[in-house]
């Protein structure tokens, strides 16, 4: 009471007790205990400790502590073998008679000599090359035998060796030479089958030979052909093949003046800063015209097979044109423009070319593998945003774009002379006559005169059509 009646002037406060509590986060001890290694001490001096194989070596010398249970880790079931219970002990034990192994398995039974890496004799060090000499002076100090005739050879020869003309193999000269040379050989190889021998597969045999030839009389006015993708199915979907596809028309759409312009103008942008500017978008529209029934499609492949006897029949025909005169007719699905295109003529017959084999029994062809060059690649896509870009850049459509006609006939005709000498000129110049460069430019680019005109020429319209 005397201490608390001292102290009772004092003011009282009242404080928290802190405790620090600090928990302990070591590391568990590691599953495996250390290990003393006796290691035989051969000094530094020595150099083993600094080589790969030391540590390998005593990998090797630690034998593997194993623990294996009273089964050694194989249990054997014997419930669900056929008389094991009978005393027939037949299924479990091994058959008399080894099976031969699979061909697949005779590389696991290999010696143990066998395996690993081939030696090679200390002499020779693979990253080094040999030392090559620009003359052509050979050393005659080494011998390949202790024979009088191995040593007259080399040291004392009554002939001068023949000095090596200087050929330049990029001369025009020499790779002619070589490509008859080339030739000579397939022919002796074509008369005599039993010579030729396949590079890597000794069990094949040769059973016909064709010879790679051009198909000269098959070439269309441009001179190739031109691949057509569709990025979307332009028909509904369905389980079967649509034969219509295959005979239906693709008509190019003539660019305007102001769109021509206005490529011109991109291009050149292009050219004088290409970092800034996007490129040119070098593209075409197309109207897409496929027959209305398989039975139009069939019959307009009738018309146009060489080997067919009626071929010449206008009854193939479906309609009739407004002149009252049979016709094929094509109904307008939609338009499309063109998403991707690759190719020139310079570069057609380096990339992909379309191969048919001929046996000679049609009356036109000889026996050969005929090649068609391919002239272009294009990827089209539904055409769908160019009204919208037209209208915000020039307006609405002027009177000078008109609608894209809804039906059109076709007639099959024989080609005229001024096609056939087109044609012709391919025969003589295969990629084309030194002074169209030009010409040849527009084909590259997809504005070639004869897709941007209207062609009467009933061939060019189907040429057009089967490139699908």
């Amino acid at each position: 009471m005397s201490s608390s009646q001292s102290r009772g002037g004092e003011r009282m406060i009242h404080q928290d007790y802190i405790a620090r509590i600090r928990y302990s986060n070591a590391l568990p001890p590691p599953p495996n205990p250390p290990k003393l290694l006796d290691i035989p001490n051969t000094g530094l001096a020595s150099g083993q400790y600094t080589t790969p194989g030391f540590a390998s070596r005593l990998a090797r010398d630690q034998p593997l502590n194993i623990e294996a249970d009273a089964e050694l880790g194989m249990p054997l079931d014997l419930v669900g073998m056929p008389g094991i219970f009978d005393g027939d002990e037949s299924s479990i034990q091994a058959p008399l008679h080894i099976p031969a192994p699979h061909p697949h398995d005779r590389a696991l039974l290999r010696p143990l000599s066998t395996l690993g890496k081939p030696k090679f004799s200390d002499s020779g060090v693979s990253f080094l090359r040999r030392t090559e000499y620009i003359s052509s002076y050979t050393s005659k100090s080494r011998f390949e035998s202790t024979t009088s005739k191995s040593l007259v050879s080399n040291t004392g020869s009554t002939r001068k060796p023949r000095p090596t003309p200087n050929v330049n193999t990029e001369s025009p000269e020499y790779i002619k030479k070589q490509i008859e040379k080339g030739f000579q050989v397939a022919a002796a190889n074509v008369k005599d089958p039993s010579k030729i021998r396949h590079p890597t597969k000794r069990n094949v045999q040769l059973v016909d030979a064709y010879p790679l030839l051009p198909d000269l009389d098959a070439f269309p006015d441009a001179g190739g052909y031109v691949t057509i993708k569709f990025l979307t199915n332009p028909v509904a979907p369905s389980s079967t093949y649509d034969i219509r596809l295959a005979h239906s028309l693709l008509q190019p759409v003539p660019t305007s003046e102001e769109e021509e312009a206005r490529r011109q103008e991109a291009k050149e942008l292009y050219e004088r800063d290409p970092e800034r500017n996007p490129p040119p978008e070098d593209g075409m529209d197309y109207e897409f015209y496929m027959p209305e029934t398989t039975e139009e499609a069939t019959n307009f492949k009738r018309k146009l097979d060489v080997f067919d006897e009626d071929k010449d029949d206008d009854d193939l025909y479906t309609h009739t044109n407004a002149q009252d005169q049979p016709a094929f007719r094509f109904k307008r699905v939609r338009a499309y423009e063109s998403a991707h295109q690759s190719g020139s003529a310079q570069s057609k017959y380096d990339e992909d070319v379309v191969i048919a084999f001929h046996d000679g029994s049609d009356g036109l062809h000889a026996k050969a593998v005929y090649y068609y060059p391919i002239l272009q690649k294009t990827s089209i896509r539904p055409q769908r945003m160019k009204n919208i870009s037209k209208f915000t850049r020039r307006g609405p459509t002027t009177e000078e774009e008109t609608e894209a006609p809804d039906y059109i006939d076709l007639q099959i005709e024989d080609p005229g002379e001024e096609l056939v000498s087109e044609r012709n000129v391919w025969k003589e110049f295969p990629y084309g006559r030194p002074g169209e460069a030009e010409e040849t430019q527009d084909v590259q680019n997809g504005e070639k005169s004869r897709a941007t005109r209207e062609s009467n020429t009933p061939e060019s319209r189907d040429a057009d059509g089967e490139s699908e």
